[in-house]
């Protein structure tokens, strides 16, 4: 099982991204929102993320550098989740995931509700 989290796994095309707010679809789970789209993607991977930590709720950029990193990595440890049924179903994903609570979490509890999240996605995609 493949692990890691590159560049490919990074969505970076703007028109992409205003998509996803346009007519895309959400899910929450606090302290995220899931904002997703079905989309053909530049790259091989079955979806590609974009991790948003909100300037109005973190003042301090070390502050929300460090929950990002926290936010990736728990991505990384379950991306096998969505991974797999995005493979079979021959889709990509585009995704962006916001931290929408007002102070910082441990990574326990970060990495469970990012397991949450992704496997309420895999439902909502296979209903």
């Amino acid at each position: 099982m493949d692990e890691s989290f590159g560049k490919k796994y990074k969505l970076c095309n703007k028109k992409i991204i205003a998509s996803i707010f346009e007519d895309g679809k959400h899910l929450k789970v606090y302290p995220f929102i899931l904002r997703y789209k079905p989309t053909a993607l530049n790259s091989d991977a079955p979806f590609q993320i974009v991790i948003s930590v909100p300037k109005r709720n973190f003042k301090k950029a070390v502050d929300r550098n460090r929950i990002k990193r926290q936010v990736r990595e728990a991505v990384r440890k379950n991306k096998h989740l969505i991974e797999s049924e995005f493979s079979t179903q021959k889709q990509q994903f585009a995704l962006f995931l916001m931290y929408t609570a007002h102070k910082g979490e441990p990574y326990h509890l970060i990495n469970h509700k990012i397991e949450m999240l992704f496997k309420r996605l895999v439902e909502s995609i296979n209903n």
